[in-house]
């Protein structure tokens, strides 16, 4: 299932591979057989067992396979996502998995040794994307486009720590949404809460909360409060920390790790604690010691139009003035804001694979052809290519002589609806067998009229 647990900016953190060909050109990718797969594998374990003493079959640190069932909850958590991008206007977009290594490191400040690095394979010092924001800058400034609503699904690496626990990998898939370019404040911003709230909502994941913030309130409250400029990122990341250390832990860090005076964290702390509405903005700016920073202001006065956006759109209770959130890199440079959930779900361990609360189908097969007798592969190989040809789900079973029971059995448990059956008396007729696999009711379609019953079956149902 795609990582949700945290979800900042514009950048959401919630699978498809790109295959590199000439523009325009789809590729198909050859598919085994099961006997081709089998064959490879056994040729695996059958190597000398000096090679492979140590070796363990598993997946590399950080990184998870997908079973079949919850690839099912993965396509319809994107398509839902995907489905509110485009409801607002984007543009669907791609890039490469690796990007320069030079642009990468220079964007991301203290993360930036949290990059996968490759090794040199052609003169190019190449990293895999830690995210999908920095390479939608280079696409904008190597292209020279100056405004675009786009969306990106895609991997990211991160070579950080895996807690599997919390669902933290280090390969995951995120859902990006970006409006680049000039326009009236908060307006963007507004649009992406309201994406947010919608898909949240439609997830029907628990009851959440937007947090936000602006980076230049941040910067007025540690210019105010005595923090050197030279260390507002690294102090900026420390606060960042809030959402997972205390403010005990935190401010040990500043103070002990990043050198930031006593006095000083405790001043930061008065402010970063602190959370509300509206109300709190309205607070802010009777400040008298930040009322009197400009970059403090500005924010202020953006957050204070941003609120009121929210209110048209609907969803103001569910967004928080939160002076905690601060995001750590280094392109965050006006508002910012991050959704949590407010409890933890039940089950946590669990993949909750019932999250559309439905028995879950791992195929989209709509009919299954099969024979009551031997000898018949094929009229089923000839009936399934028509409905393939037709645009029909179908599936047989790779058997010369499979028994009726076996079949009608496959289909019951695999949640396929039809069933076409076809033998001697069939074909001496003419017709072709109709089989609903929930009521078992069958009847005889002529050959020429089965492609139009089962569409007609399929579009009713």
């Amino acid at each position: 299932m795609p990582q949700l647990g945290l979800l900042h900016g514009r950048a959401w953190a919630v699978l498809f591979g790109q295959l590199r060909r000439p523009p325009g050109a789809v590729c198909i990718r050859a598919v085994h057989s099961h006997s081709q797969v089998a064959e490879a594998a056994l040729a695996t374990q059958m190597k000398p067992r000096q090679e492979k003493s140590n070796f363990i079959i598993k997946t590399p640190k950080g990184t998870r396979d997908l079973s079949p069932q919850q690839m099912v909850v993965r396509e319809k958590i994107l398509d839902m996502v995907v489905s509110c991008f485009k409801r607002h206007g984007a543009k669907g977009l791609d890039t490469p998995a690796f990007e320069l290594k030079e642009m990468l490191t220079e964007k991301y400040g203290e993360d930036s040794g949290l990059i996968y690095d490759l090794k040199d394979q052609g003169g190019e010092l190449l990293s895999l994307r830690y995210d999908l924001t920095v390479p939608f800058a280079r696409y904008l400034a190597m292209n020279k486009v100056k405004k675009m609503k786009r969306y990106h699904v895609g991997k990211v690496w991160r070579r950080e720590s895996p807690t599997i626990v919390q669902g933290r990998y280090r390969e995951f898939c995120q859902c990006d949404f970006d409006i680049a370019g000039q326009f009236d404040p908060m307006i963007p911003d507004a649009e992406c809460l309201k994406i947010m709230c919608e898909i949240l909502s439609g997830l029907q994941l628990g009851d959440f909360l937007i947090k936000v913030n602006d980076r230049r309130i941040l910067d007025g409250i540690f210019a105010i409060c005595g923090v050197p400029e030279s260390k507002f990122h690294a102090i900026c990341s420390s606060v960042d920390k809030l959402d997972k250390m205390s403010w005990k832990d935190v401010r040990h860090e500043m103070v002990a790790k990043k050198g930031l005076a006593a006095e000083v964290a405790d001043r930061i702390g008065d402010y970063v604690q602190c959370h509300g509405g509206v109300s709190l903005v309205k607070q802010m700016f009777q400040d008298p010691r930040l009322s009197q920073n400009k970059q403090a202001l500005e924010g202020l006065g953006d957050l204070k139009l941003l609120f009121e956006y929210l209110t048209l759109f609907g969803i103001a209770e569910k967004i928080s003035f939160d002076l905690s959130l601060a995001r750590g890199l280094d392109y965050y440079t006006g508002v910012i804001y991050e959704a949590v959930l407010l409890q933890t779900p039940a089950h946590a361990e669990e993949e909750p694979l019932n999250t559309f609360g439905e028995k879950i189908r791992t195929t989209e097969t709509q009919v299954f052809v099969a024979t009551p007798q031997n000898n018949f592969l094929q009229e089923r190989l000839k009936l399934i290519a028509e409905l393939w040809d037709a645009g029909i789900k179908a599936e047989l079973m790779y058997k010369n002589n499979p028994k009726l029971l076996t079949q009608l059995h496959y289909c019951e448990n695999m949640g396929i609806p039809l069933v076409v059956i076809i033998g001697e008396q069939e074909l001496k007729e003419g017709v072709i067998k109709l089989r609903s696999v929930a009521s078992r009711e069958e009847v005889a379609i002529t050959r020429e009229n089965l492609v139009a019953e089962i569409q007609k079956r399929l579009s009713e149902s």
